[in-house]
Formats: C-alpha cells, sequence, structure tokens
C-alpha cells in the first residue's frame, strides 16, 4: 500500500544561514580573545640625533642622571631616589620661574627607571613641560 501515491518527494537543501552565523560567532571569539603583542618581536635601536645646540634658556632647571642613577639638580647633588625629594629640589632649583622646563640630561648608560623618577617627580612638582638632551652623532 502506497500512500504516498500522489505526493511529491522533497529534496533535501542544505540551509547555509546557521552555518554562516556559527562561523560568525567563532570569528568574532577568536578576533577579541587573541592578544596582540606588539613589542614581542621588535629589536630597538635607539637613533642618533642631529641637531644643533640650542642656546640657554633662562626658565631652564637641568637634571643630571649618570649611569649609576644618582641625581643631579642645577648643580646640587642629590643621594636619595623617592620622587617626593626630587619634586621639591625641582621646586627649589626652579624658585620664581614660572612653568620652567625640565631639561633632562641623562647618561646613555643610565637605567630607565631612573629617568621616569625625574619625570613622575616633574609631574609631582605640577611641571609639564619637559625635554631631554641628546649628543649629537659625529659626521662620518
Amino acid at each position: 500500500m502506497n500512500f504516498r501515491r500522489g505526493s511529491q518527494k522533497e529534496e533535501p537543501e542544505i540551509n547555509l544561514v546557521p552555518l554562516i552565523d556559527v562561523l560568525l560567532v567563532i570569528l568574532i571569539f577568536l578576533m577579541v580573545s587573541t592578544t596582540y603583542n606588539k613589542f614581542a618581536e621588535l629589536k630597538i635601536n635607539l637613533p642618533k640625533a642631529d641637531a644643533e645646540k640650542q642656546q640657554e634658556r633662562p626658565n631652564q632647571v637641568n637634571v643630571g642622571v649618570d649611569a649609576a642613577g644618582h641625581y643631579l639638580i642645577e648643580n646640587a647633588t642629590l643621594n636619595t631616589d623617592d620622587p617626593e625629594v626630587l619634586s621639591e629640589q625641582l621646586r627649589k632649583a626652579a624658585g620664581n620661574i614660572k612653568d620652567p622646563v625640565i631639561v633632562i640630561n641623562a647618561d646613555a648608560n643610565a637605567t630607565h627607571q631612573s629617568v621616569i623618577r625625574v619625570l613622575e617627580a616633574a609631574r609631582i612638582a605640577g611641571y609639564s613641560r619637559i625635554t631631554f638632551t641628546a649628543e649629537t652623532r659625529t659626521a662620518k
């Protein structure tokens, strides 16, 4: 007994919309969960600067940092690495100068942390104009 004689057989079809939805969700998940580490493979070579010597500014405070991490603010040696003490010395060296330029003269072998302490001290003291000095490259 064939009861389906009058009915046509339906062709099975593959619905691609749910497949595409699932693939997009997986793609978005992978994009969001991936971390990008841009410094992992970089080899950094710091450049030398070619510039003319700038004239002395009357509103500048010179800060020296040697390779051992000792600080010199306007010819006054400091035996501390506390940013609070450094900021007090920056204020004393600036005196009544309004918004002085802090010039950091750091040794090429000075640690990054030593320079960051000077930046932190300038921030605590309320000084935002900071610059660095560099040695002029010799012509070859």
